[in-house]
């Protein structure tokens, strides 16, 4: 039997930019036969048509795995490993294979699936690399000091457990192998070192914090790292340690469909109002624009909203709009369609 194939399984909140590493590490593949696992948060396949939709080549469509409407790390016998195994039976086997995990998963648990009798003696977790939305831990959205979360506690009679987000976020940090500061560039360069100050008490010992601009890093500082992290459990501590699963009752997805678009502007006026009204994290889809050729990506963190033209619609593809949103459960599907109908309705002006 031949070596261990490399894994490198990429994990980070909402919207930290795990999509654009992986587009960035196979545009820099360089001849490497890559396998790509994608799992996502809801069940519209963007992630996995925002990689097929870079038309680079070596990224096809076989190469491609997706695990949608359903979190990673909680359905591993079920999902993860019947996926990891149809990927290792090729006849042409991967020179590495790269896991983009969702927004909410906990990587430990996908770690520790690799010592599965199923493939142990066929892959290898070469590193574990979390991509860290350096804005929104600059605005405090993650902070761990427990006297801010027993005040936010008693503030907020609707919160009687400590935030999901933030055990997801502690654990995502401490599984690390790199910690990759996206947007480093929307943040000014004499805090910068602040951010680093949040984050390396949170890290094990060692783990580099690496700058990042639309998630572009040299590929040879995440790749061939030989952490063989599944060797490497105990060193990564987790708040699920001794626990079988977690829960994400805590979150909500919304898919939402529409027509063309002509009015974009009225279009991100309505997703602003939506994102503050119901506590949306994460937007992204396509849009129909029908004085276009090209389909055009949106996405949101929070109340960024970005737009950019990917590639040609197929002719055998309908044309339509389509967006999944993300937040607290439970999200009211009714009131978010009706609202961004009413906007993208109201007359111009």
């Amino acid at each position: 039997m031949g070596a261990r194939i490399p894994t490198t399984i990429i994990t980070g909140f909402l919207g930290a930019g795990k999509t654009s590493l992986m587009r960035h590490l196979v545009e820099s593949a360089n001849g490497r036969r890559l396998a790509f696992l994608i799992n996502e948060f809801g069940d519209l396949g963007i992630d996995r048509d925002l990689l097929l939709g870079c038309g680079i080549p070596g990224c096809d469509d076989d190469d491609v795995v997706e695990l949608a409407n359903g979190c990673i790390c909680c359905t591993v016998a079920d999902d993860f490993l019947p996926a990891m195994e149809s990927i290792l039976d090729r006849e042409e086997q991967p020179d590495h294979i790269l896991i983009e995990t969702s927004g909410l998963a906990l990587p430990k648990p996908l770690v520790k699936a690799f010592t599965w009798p199923e493939i142990r003696a066929r892959v290898t977790v070469d590193s574990v690399i979390t991509v860290v939305d350096g804005p929104a831990v600059l605005e405090g959205r993650f902070a761990e000091d427990p006297a801010a979360v027993q005040a936010q506690r008693v503030a907020d009679p609707a919160l009687d457990h400590e935030s999901p987000l933030e055990e997801v976020f502690s654990d995502q940090l401490q599984c690390a192998d790199v910690v990759v500061l996206n947007k480093a560039d929307l943040v000014a360069a004499e805090i910068v070192g602040d951010l680093e100050s949040q984050l390396t008490p949170r890290l094990r010992a060692g783990v580099k914090i690496i700058h990042a601009e639309n998630a572009r890093v040299d590929p040879t500082l995440l790749i061939g790292l030989d952490a063989r992290a599944e060797s490497d459990l105990e060193s990564r501590p987790s708040h699920h340690d001794g626990t079988d699963d977690h829960d994400h009752d805590d979150f909500d997805s919304v898919v939402l469909r529409f027509g063309s678009i002509d009015d974009v502007a009225a279009l991100e006026s309505g997703l602003h109002r939506v994102i503050e009204e119901h506590g949306i994290f994460r937007i992204k889809g396509f849009l129909d624009r029908p004085a276009a050729s090209r389909r055009e990506v949106i996405q949101a963190v929070g109340p960024r909203i970005e737009r950019y033209f990917d590639r040609a619609w197929s002719r055998d593809e309908a044309r339509e709009s389509e967006l999944v949103l993300i937040g607290l459960a439970t999200l009211d599907r009714t009131s978010i369609a009706a609202c961004l109908t009413e906007t993208l309705a109201a007359p111009a002006g």
